[in-house]
């Protein structure tokens, strides 16, 4: 408003000069020049105003009609302060003698009443324009101001005019349609379904059912559907609690996946996560540790060989951070992209997202209550790692775990006895190596010849305990926006003891060597986070994993069908549809290792979308 003032004063002043007209004209078009860029910038503050109004009516938060009265307001409102505005400048500026300009009446100026001539100002119409610009640029504010009043008295959508409880609810909710399918080798041998004979109660029954064989043989199309619908909520400063439902198979940890081809069936629908977490939080913002608890999301620095990204844990974990360089400008200019399964990097979980720190998790999660028991069915993890940003372009993340179970390895039951019953898995997939539970020896009353083979079982559990550790390397390179990302992992299972395995199972084991390491090499190049059109990335490995070195019910269930004893290529990427929408499409090549014969091959073609 200085600008216009003073503008005007000098523009009155050439007016009242009529001596000086001539000589003025010049000064006046220099003036109306700076003028002319003074317009353009009120004309953006002006547009700035209106586009926000229409905003507004676009997101649903205001109706045309009430955009249209304010806007009619705003300008009825500007003509009034411009009128105003130019009767105090001609009260604060009265005109000067010496600068009298002679009026019509006398040649030399019309009369007062005193004897004095009377001065006609003349203001420039774009000056005028100006003004009634600048008044309607300064009503913005107060614009914005009436609009939220108005939203809070009227319950629109704006966060500040909603209940507290809403404000602090975060919503989330992501849909995938995958299309799979499974092409095996002509050649392959025969598996047992041991997940299906555990749950019959022998082979027998499970033969009956036609579930005795996992199917190694026929080629399998199958469409399935994931759903899921997430609620974080701020309870107090730094405590939050979520909740996430979604489509499931509920006896299977590792995937939500509704398969499609029920139609006479309605999906399953579980909570899929339940869970509060607390962050302490410095006065700077940096979180200093989170605590976990409840079911929540996978808090390791892991990849697919481990856990696939689909599985939640269940218990207490804590995950504490130190921090060196906060006061880097590299470091607090750095944003970490989403590196869940929803990021197009599916199958690496990057863990704490705390850049120049090393951190330590520590967790507890049981795995099966046991009734009647204290030998329940125990997870204790602890991790320790380090995450630097190398250059402002690089970033390198490396972290070691220890994995220890407890409880969860077979044991041998008496003849006539069930008590060791609860060792059985309540899940698996394939691969690991497992020994029969309760043994047909002719007077098992729960196995007997009548309805197996004598030597088989009717109960399986594991042969071997799991103690693993995992070591994993990501490092990422940032190319003006395209990520290269190579990430290295190895678990090793060094709770396989061959002597214990045949002293408790003796010639129960077809083969007692020792197979427990895994690994596998990745690399992956593109966008980082798959969120708008056209954003892209692919990735590339090598993965080998032996029968016992992680267990098989946890690892990925798409690579070799699920399970372990499977080496082979993998390969995919992601490619944006629309924001929030993009395809996946990944296949591998997989062979068993030194089980039973079984390759392999594996299309899958994922749609997805969240907000």
């Amino acid at each position: 408003m200085i600008v216009i003032r003073n503008t005007l004063a000098a523009v009155l002043a050439g007016a009242f000069l009529s001596p000086a007209m001539a000589d003025e004209k010049e000064d006046l078009l220099t003036l109306k020049k700076q003028m002319d860029g003074e317009r353009e910038e009120l004309l953006e503050l002006k547009n700035t105003a209106e586009n926000l109004v229409e905003l507004f009516v676009e997101q649903g938060l205001l109706d045309k009609q009430k955009a249209a009265r304010l806007i009619n307001k705003a300008k009825a409102k500007a003509q009034t302060e411009a009128k105003q505005q130019l009767v105090r400048e001609q009260a604060e500026k009265p005109l000067a003698d010496d600068a009298a300009v002679p009026a019509a009446g006398s040649g030399v100026g019309a009369g007062n009443g005193n004897g004095k001539p009377v001065f006609v100002g003349y203001v420039p119409e774009f000056v005028k324009e100006e003004i009634r610009r600048q008044v309607r640029a300064d009503l913005k504010n107060e614009v914005v101001k009436e609009v939220k009043a108005d939203a809070k008295q009227e319950q629109w959508g704006i966060p500040g005019a909603l209940p507290e409880w809403v404000a602090n609810t975060k919503l989330s909710f992501d849909m995938r349609i995958r299309g799979a399918d499974d092409f095996f080798q002509p050649d392959n041998e025969p598996m047992y379904d041991y997940l299906s004979i555990n749950e019959a109660g022998g082979h027998l029954a499970a033969r009956n059912k036609g579930r005795e064989y996992l199917n190694t043989t026929k080629d399998r199309f199958r469409f399935s559907e994931r759903f899921r619908l997430g609620l974080d909520m701020k309870i107090a400063e730094h405590l939050k609690a979520g909740i996430r439902l979604a489509t499931s198979n509920i006896r299977n940890p590792v995937s939500n996946d509704q398969a499609l081809g029920n139609t006479g069936q309605s999906f399953e629908f579980a909570i899929d996560r339940g869970f509060l977490q607390y962050d302490f939080v410095d006065n700077k913002g940096n979180d200093w540790f989170t605590l976990y608890g409840g079911r929540f999301a996978n808090p390791w620095v892991s990849t697919d060989v481990v856990y696939d990204p689909d599985l939640s844990f269940q218990g207490l974990a804590g995950t504490f951070r130190y921090r060196f360089n906060q006061d880097s400008a590299k470091v607090k200019a750095y944003k970490a992209a989403l590196t869940n399964d929803l990021s197009g990097r599916s199958g690496i979980n990057f863990g704490p997202q705390t850049p120049d720190s090393v951190f330590a998790t520590l967790g507890v999660f049981p795995i099966q209550e046991i009734n009647l028991s204290t030998a329940d069915k125990w997870l204790f993890g602890g991790q320790l790692g380090a995450d630097w940003l190398v250059r402002n372009d690089s970033r390198l993340k490396v972290a070691a775990a220890y994995y220890g179970y407890k409880n969860i390895r077979a044991r041998p039951n008496a003849r006539g006895s069930f008590e060791n019953d609860w060792t059985a898995p309540e899940f698996i997939q394939k691969g690991n190596s497992l020994v029969p539970i309760n043994l047909n020896d002719g007077f098992n009353p729960r196995c007997t010849s009548a309805q197996s083979t004598i030597g088989q079982g009717c109960l399986y559990g594991l042969a071997s305990d799991f103690n693993i550790f995992n070591l994993t390397a990501i490092y990422d390179v940032d190319f003006s926006g395209t990520h290269a990302v190579i990430t290295a992992d190895y678990a090793k299972n060094v709770g396989y003891d061959a002597a214990r395995i045949e002293r408790e199972f003796p010639g129960l084991l077809a083969d007692n060597r020792e197979k427990t390491s895994a690994f596998q090499i990745r690399f992956d190049i593109g966008d980082p986070d798959i969120r708008r059109f056209m954003a892209w990335n692919v990735f590339l490995a090598y993965r080998y994993v032996e029968r016992d070195a992680v267990l098989d019910a946890f690892t990925e269930s798409l690579f070799h069908a699920g399970g372990t004893d499977a080496k082979g290529w993998w390969i995919g990427g992601s490619y944006g549809l629309a924001r929030n929408t993009w395809v996946n499409l990944r296949w591998s090549s997989t062979d068993s290792i030194d089980g039973p014969k079984l390759s392999i091959d594996t299309a899958a073609v994922d749609l997805n979308v969240r907000f």
